[in-house]
């Protein structure tokens, strides 16, 4: 098994610790926050005071406009819903692995054991019965959203949020409901795409905030990779997956993953391949370099960079007169503009990691790029929901945007201290932009 040195900061219970004193001091750390005292000397040798990941998740959670007297995540899958999705999910793979490392000695311990997904929505939890009937209250059950954004601060959920693995320690959680439990986590990835698919998560008493179980969570993460990674040898190999997954949204490079390849795409590859994809009736040279250049492109260079693109996706999955895919090809911004056509703005907002190739000056992508952000933004003031336009208004996209900031501050309770905050930015908003 690793070991986890005793000065990590994502330990938070040391072998050393007066666990009485530390949970004196974390709760007094916790309730000046809340107070307003946010400037809190972060975790010193001797323990005092809070950790600073914790400090800083207190933080995120504040501005995402999680409420710490809430009562845990809101059941968004349950019955068939939930069952259908679980099955259909990779996890349900590595579940027995789960089950035989970790949660056939929990329910004998005390603990709970839960797997969730990529955004942080519990799909099993298992263990202990009594401890189980114990966390319905504060709604650790299966089915429920423990996101960071929705619950604050909490082991599963930070862990996606960091994408390391964490522990949190009673008064450490955001919310107050919480604060009898400790526990750890640490995210789960695809080994193929690297992509986070989930998290694994132990959940009990102090103890379980301990360095020996932080080692144990990430051996048993290590263990469930190597068996999804079997997985994936073992089946049948098909380099003519229909399908191909193309990523343009945020400020990542751009990538196509085809058969199980992962191709990482230049700027312009990414504009031609988006653009392509988006006209599926096809475009001619002409047309495409007036789209990638508003001094519209010499049609032999376009030409020239769709051989390399041909080349990158293979003769079969492109052609020619006019110019088009002829494989399946998924978007990112796809996947953004089904939840929005189905009224689903928290969902939207989740699939949005940020604009459209933001540094392409190509019109074309302009133009979609500035369409896909109206249309997000537009759900999100119709919603009128505080936690998703604190998220956006935090986000580069909308920490500027003077209509979400009113919305987030009609959204919430005068007496509330994040009311007086949220009026304090808008006012600055005001005399910056001049209004």
């Amino acid at each position: 098994m690793s070991t986890v040195a005793q000065g990590s900061p994502w330990v938070a219970v040391r072998p050393d610790d007066d666990v009485t004193r530390l949970a004196e001091r974390v709760s007094l750390a916790h309730r000046s926050f809340l107070e307003g005292v946010d400037r809190l000397p972060v975790i010193r040798p001797d323990g005092r005071s809070v950790r600073s990941v914790v400090l800083d998740s207190w933080r995120r959670s504040r501005s995402s406009g999680v409420d710490p007297d809430g009562f845990g995540g809101a059941v968004d899958l349950e019955g068939l819903e939930l069952q259908r999705y679980r099955a259909a999910h990779p996890t349900a793979s590595i579940r027995p692995v789960v089950r035989k490392l970790l949660v056939e000695d929990a329910a004998e311990a005390g603990l709970l054991v839960a797997i969730s997904d990529a955004r942080g929505r519990l799909l099993w939890v298992e263990g202990d019965p009594k401890v189980k009937d114990r966390a319905v209250g504060m709604n650790f059950v299966e089915g429920s959203d423990w996101s960071e954004e929705r619950v604050g601060t909490n082991a599963p959920g930070t862990a996606l949020a960091l994408d390391h693995s964490v522990q949190i320690f009673g008064a450490e959680h955001f919310s107050r409901a919480v604060h009898e439990f400790s526990c750890t986590a640490a995210p789960v990835h695809d080994p193929l795409s690297g992509k986070t698919i989930g998290a694994i998560d132990i959940t009990g008493g102090p103890r379980v905030a301990g360095p020996e179980v932080l080692s144990l969570i990430r051996a048993t993460v290590l263990a469930v990779e190597s068996e999804l990674r079997l997985g994936l040898l073992g089946a049948p190999v098909r380099n003519d997956s229909p399908t191909a997954h193309l990523r343009v949204l945020g400020t990542g490079r751009p990538v196509l993953i085809r058969g199980g390849e992962r191709i990482r795409l230049s700027q312009r590859h990414a504009e031609i391949l988006f653009l392509l994809a988006d006209h599926p009736e096809g475009l001619s040279a002409d047309h495409l370099a007036m789209l990638l250049d508003e001094s519209e492109l010499d049609p032999v260079t376009v030409r020239a960079e769709l051989s390399r693109v041909r080349k990158l996706v293979g003769a079969n999955g492109f052609g020619s007169r006019p110019y088009r895919l002829l494989m399946d090809v998924e978007t990112d911004v796809t996947r953004v503009r089904r939840a929005l056509a189905r009224g689903d703005a928290a969902a939207a907002l989740c699939e949005y990691p940020g604009p459209i190739l933001p540094r392409s000056l190509a019109p074309g992508i302009a133009e979609l790029r500035a369409e896909l952000h109206g249309r997000l933004r537009a759900a999100l003031l119709a919603a009128g929901d505080r936690r998703l336009l604190a998220r956006w208004t935090s986000s580069v996209d909308g920490r500027d945007d003077i209509a979400a900031w009113s919305a987030y501050l009609g959204s919430l309770d005068r007496n509330s201290s994040m009311y007086a905050q949220v009026e304090a930015q808008l006012s600055l908003l005001d005399r910056k932009l001049g209004i």
